[in-house]
This record gives structure tokens, sequence and C-alpha cells, in this order.
């Protein structure tokens, strides 16, 4: 009888391979020759399921997004403004896996800057991401400009991300900092 192969696990082995060169040694090391070696398998197998790099980019851009949806699940509070701070939090790099991922999204964010066809996902996800924290907010204050704010708290999130990777500013600082933004917007309730 011939082996049942399961494509779509192979692709998410390779992609999470894509993640790990990405995360040790940067943008540029993404090969098909380094993916392989770090997956364990032949530089064939990985052309058979990418056919470029800007493929492998974007499958494990999409793979890590999936990895944050489910933690930002795991987080969900009834109470707008816990669950609002939870999630803020989830897209830092505390946690060990995001703490792996970030370097990855850093990087792929860099690379979009470059690469229109990169920067198509980061938009659809962002324009999704603000309309959700939008909710959150108008849940809490229904008064304001619901998007605007969840668009300057994701865009403060990204940066504060930045700044925690490079060691400018400690996790404890950046809770800090989360936590003092989440007030500011909420002073006038």
């Amino acid at each position: 009888m011939p082996k049942q192969v399961d494509h779509e696990a192979r692709r998410r082995e390779i992609g999470a391979a894509v993640c790990r060169v990405m995360a040790a040694r940067g943008l540029d090391a993404v090969s098909l020759r380094h993916v392989a070696a770090e997956a364990g398998v032949s530089m064939g197998r990985v052309q058979h399921y990418f056919a470029t790099k800007d493929e492998m980019l974007l499958f494990a851009f999409r793979l890590i997004s999936d990895r944050v949806a489910d933690r930002i699940g795991q987080v969900w509070s009834d109470d707008p403004r816990t669950f609002l701070r939870a999630l803020l939090l989830e897209l830092l790099p505390i946690s060990a896996a995001a703490r792996a991922e970030a370097p990855v999204l850093a990087a792929f964010l860099a690379q979009a800057v470059v690469e229109p066809r990169l920067a198509e996902p980061l938009r659809a996800g962002s324009h999704e991401m603000v309309a959700f924290v939008a909710g959150q907010i108008r849940a809490v204050r229904p008064e304001g400009d619901a998007e605007r704010d969840a668009l300057a708290l994701l865009a403060f999130v990204d940066g504060l991300m930045l700044q925690v990777l490079i060691g400018q500013v400690d996790v404890r600082t950046a809770e800090e900092l989360v936590e003092h933004q989440l007030s500011r917007l909420f002073t006038n309730d």
C-alpha cells in the first residue's frame, strides 16, 4: 500500500524551518539550501512545496499569524479592558513563543517595505486587527474615534515590539507602557 503523505503537514514543517532560519540568522539566510538543512529534507522537497523564496516567506508569515491568533484566543476575557491588555501584551516579545516569533515578524515587516507582494497580507491583516481592537475599545468607551485609537494602539505596540527586540526597552517597562497607554485611552469613562 502506498504511503499516505500529509502535504499540508509537510508545508508547515518547511514553513517552521523558514521561521527558525529567519529567527536565528535573519531574512538573508533564508535560502533553499538553509531551509532544507533546517527542515532535514532535500532541496528538491522544499522546491516541491515552494517555488520561490517569497512563497516560503508568505507561508511562514501565515504560520506565525495563525499562532498569534491562537494565543490571542487563549487570553480571551469577557471584560474588554482585560482582554485588550492581554491582546496587546501577546503582540509583544514577552512570552517564549512571542520572543521566538518577533524577530521573524520584524524581518518580514522590513522586507515588506521593499516588496509590495509581501506587504499585501500585512495590510489585510492590519485592517482586520484594527476593526477588532476598535470593537473592544467601543465596548468600554462608546464615544470617540475607536478606529483611530485602535490604529494608534497597534502602531504603538509594533514600535514597542522592535524596541524590546533590540533591548532598548525591557519587558517590565514594556508592560508598564502598555498599562500607561490603556489608562490614557480609558481615562474619560
